[in-house]
C-alpha cells in the first residue's frame, strides 16, 4: 500500500525530494491532479469513489484554472491601462510631492516602462505614475 506524503511545515509538499526552496508553495492544477490520482489509487475497492464526487472535484479544478487565467488577464489589462495613461501625460504639467513632502510641478518629458509602475520624468526627477497628484496642460 502506498503512503501519502505529509504536508511540510514550510509549504505544500508535492513529493519532491529536493530542498525546501524547490517545493511548490501554492496549489495549482498539477498539485490538484496529484491529490486526485493519489485518492483514486488508495481508495477502498469495496467502496469506490462516488462518481458525483469525482465530477465535483474535476469541476473545481476547471474553475480554479479559469480563475487563475482571469486574474492573469485582469492584471495584464491593468498594466496596459497604466502604460496608456502614462504615455498620454507626455507634454503635460504634472504635480507631485517630493521626498520632503513639498509639492513640485514640472513638464512630463519622458516615460519609462522598465518597472511594474511606469516612471515619469519630470524635470530631473523620476516619479512613479501613482505619485502624480495633479495635471494641467502646458501653455
Amino acid at each position: 500500500m502506498t503512503t501519502i506524503d505529509p504536508v511540510a511545515p514550510t509549504g505544500l509538499y508535492t513529493g519532491s525530494t529536493g530542498p525546501t526552496t524547490e517545493r511548490k508553495q501554492t496549489l495549482d492544477s498539477e498539485v490538484f491532479l496529484k491529490l486526485l490520482v493519489t485518492q483514486l489509487a488508495n481508495q477502498d475497492p469495496s467502496s469506490p469513489m462516488n462518481t458525483n464526487e469525482m465530477i465535483g472535484q474535476t469541476t473545481q479544478l476547471a474553475s480554479m484554472e479559469q480563475l487563475t487565467a482571469l486574474a492573469t488577464t485582469s492584471s495584464e489589462g491593468f498594466a496596459l491601462s497604466m502604460r496608456q495613461t502614462a504615455a498620454a501625460l507626455i507634454g503635460q504639467q504634472a504635480q507631485y510631492l517630493d521626498a520632503d513632502g513639498v509639492e513640485q510641478t514640472g513638464k512630463v518629458s519622458a516615460i519609462s516602462f522598465a518597472g511594474a509602475v511606469p516612471q515619469l520624468t519630470i524635470g530631473d526627477a523620476s516619479i512613479p505614475l501613482d505619485a502624480v497628484s495633479g495635471l494641467s496642460l502646458t501653455s
